[in-house]
């Protein structure tokens, strides 16, 4: 990692074919569930070029510790600053719970101070403060975003008179991603968690989804709520804080280029990742294999 670090310091890693001064937007998960990020960020700002970079071969992050989840993170935003991107999007929470600031304070003034990286969670909490009447606020998330507390810590900063109450849903992820998270055999987990938030604070009036996987179990979870509880997607919020950062930063907006295209790298095998894309993209799609390091 030191010697990556020098190099791309140095500027010998930064010789990148689309050419100085110029390149993607880099949507950087763990695993999948960033695609419904991208599919968003591409609706709202579809003139833009795009690299996701899925770390599937290392996925789950949201069990790890919060030092293997930031050198993978690390790893992987290196990665998308050689090859061209200026501006990277962590479009995951655990990365942006355990990630984000050490890299934004830590490690970009040392690689190159110019280049921006960005996260989920202070737009996601941002736009929550202004849904919520009763000022109590469940969020569903992974065991590591829970256990860093990310989301109550940054609400606190905005909304000191909002209440935080999570829950860690440590089986949706894998339904998931094994396809099943349609199957009557899902609904159980989805019904299990909902009602231990609920629980846990009858006057919950908002939910947070606070992992990028989650949108697709939203109809689940709709169904095991009582009505008047709005369910906060971060898609969208993500996809709209994006463009307005765009529009009051120009500077970096140059620098992003403008061709429409989009790739896919994973660190797992293309085919693998190209199936279990076709489960949170309704396209097909051709992946490219990447090594780290």
């Amino acid at each position: 990692m030191k010697n990556i670090k020098k190099e791309i310091r140095d500027g010998s890693n930064f010789n990148s074919p689309l050419g100085v001064g110029g390149g993607p937007i880099g949507i950087f998960d763990s695993g999948y569930g960033g695609l419904t990020i991208l599919e968003k960020i591409r609706a709202e700002l579809p003139e833009y070029d795009y690299i996701y970079l899925g770390d599937n071969a290392r996925t789950p992050y949201g069990t790890r510790s919060f030092d293997v989840v930031y050198k993978y993170t690390l790893e992987c935003v290196i990665k998308l600053f050689e090859m061209g991107c200026q501006l990277v999007v962590l479009a995951c929470n655990t990365a942006s719970a355990k990630a984000l600031r050490t890299i934004q304070q830590h490690d970009l003034p040392l690689l190159d101070p110019n280049r921006r990286v960005l996260g989920v969670i202070r737009p996601t909490v941002e736009a929550v403060g202004e849904m919520t009447k009763t000022k109590h606020i469940g969020l569903l998330a992974t065991l590591g975003t829970v256990q860093s507390n990310s989301y109550p810590l940054e609400i606190e900063k905005l909304h000191e008179d909002i209440v935080v109450t999570s829950e860690a849903c440590p089986m949706w992820v894998p339904l998931i991603e094994n396809n099943e998270h349609l199957s009557k055999g899902a609904d159980y987990f989805v019904w299990k968690n909902v009602k231990n938030l609920l629980d846990a604070d009858r006057f919950i009036d908002t939910i947070m989804l606070g992992c990028t996987h989650y949108p697709l179990l939203e109809d689940k979870i709709k169904a095991y709520l009582p009505e008047g509880i709005t369910i906060v997607s971060q898609g969208e919020i993500v996809a709209k804080s994006l463009a307005d950062y765009l529009q009051r930063h120009p500077e970096m907006a140059d620098k992003c280029t403008q061709g429409g295209s989009i790739r896919y790298l994973t660190t797992e095998s293309i085919e693998k990742f190209a199936s279990s894309a076709s489960i949170f993209l309704n396209e097909e799609i051709q992946a490219e294999h990447v090594d780290l390091g």
